[in-house]
């Protein structure tokens, strides 16, 4: 096991796979351990989907993409162990001082031996894959009730060897844009049918955004939701179906938008650390542990077995745009 004091630290690796919410979730603890230990080199390993994601974190030096996903269909293929074999390679010969896994998945603790490094992640009773634990050098006990910005700001703290303070920065700031048009973006699309809200709640709020002088945007992930966008075009005049692009390209999206609603959707955070304007409708999971959290002015509303109408979406909406 290696040892270091802190003020010799230069490398810091973080591994924080998926999926997208949990990605923006990690973002908060990166700014603070930037500020905490000012001039280290902050790397992260992340799923390749994300990476676009994890570079717009001005505080991370290194992002060490992954393609487990991708691997797991492919794993006949003579490139993909290739592939493998240069992942490890990176990991074991990465100038890392600390490797911290706020994954916590037997996956993420598996990479987190391959690296170089003090290797610190959540005791067996933090986490839901309690095997993780043994590929650590250190663990942490981390309350699971917490919700999971405070889990990865917690166990980064404690790693780390800081007092967690300040309110929550994900680090994220928009870029400019010249379009002038003011627009809402709806966040229809989502990974279960059960968190989906039905297309004539959307409609409604959509034809409110729209007689209120806001073009509405509608992006997409999946051909259903290319389709689903496709329909509330057709039914919501002055809006707009984004075309296929980068995750970046869809965060600054997001980042410069009036005002954003959304149903529990990894997109919904984005909206959140950029502190914009936000509505979140949510019908099939409690927010208290995975909801929306920021700086800026949001409204959550439903819960899980809930069913928010359009209305209170709309009521929601018009404080958030009213005037202070």
């Amino acid at each position: 096991m290696s040892t270091f004091t802190v003020d010799r630290m230069t490398g810091i690796l973080f591994i924080k796979t998926s999926s997208l919410g949990d990605v923006v979730h990690q973002m908060p603890a990166i700014s603070d351990a930037a500020r905490h230990r000012p001039g280290m080199r902050l790397s992260w390993v992340v799923e390749e989907a994300f990476a676009p994601l994890a570079r717009l974190h001005p505080a991370i030096t290194d992002v060490i993409p992954v393609a487990t996903r991708r691997w797991r269909k492919q794993l006949v293929q003579r490139s993909t162990w290739h592939e493998v074999a240069e992942f490890v390679t990176t990991l074991r010969e990465g100038e890392f001082d600390l490797v911290v896994d706020t994954q916590g998945l037997i996956r993420s603790g598996l990479m987190t031996k391959l690296a170089a490094g003090l290797r610190h992640g959540y005791d067996a009773g933090s986490i839901r894959e309690p095997l993780a634990a043994k590929f650590y050098d250190v663990t942490h006990t981390v309350s699971r009730s917490l919700h999971a910005v405070t889990r990865n700001r917690t166990l980064t703290a404690l790693s780390l060897g800081y007092q967690l303070d300040g309110e929550v920065d994900y680090g994220l700031v928009p870029q400019p844009h010249t379009d002038q048009a003011r627009y809402a973006v709806l966040l229809h699309g989502t990974s279960r049918v059960s968190k989906e809200w039905g297309e004539p709640h959307w409609i409604a709020v959509g034809d409110w955004l729209q007689r209120h002088g806001l073009e509405v945007v509608l992006p997409w992930g999946t051909e259903l939701e290319r389709q689903r966008s496709e329909r509330l075009c057709a039914a919501i005049p002055n809006s707009r179906v984004l075309p296929r692009q980068s995750l970046d390209r869809t965060a600054q999206t997001i980042g410069n938008a009036a005002l954003v609603i959304g149903v529990d959707t990894g997109l919904l955070h984005l909206a959140a650390a950029y502190r914009v304007p936000l509505v979140a409708v949510f019908l099939a999971t409690e927010p208290g542990l995975t909801g929306p959290v920021g700086a800026g002015p949001m409204t959550v509303i439903g819960g899980k077995g809930a069913q928010p109408s359009a209305q209170d979406a709309i009521a929601a909406a018009e404080r958030l745009l009213s005037p202070a």
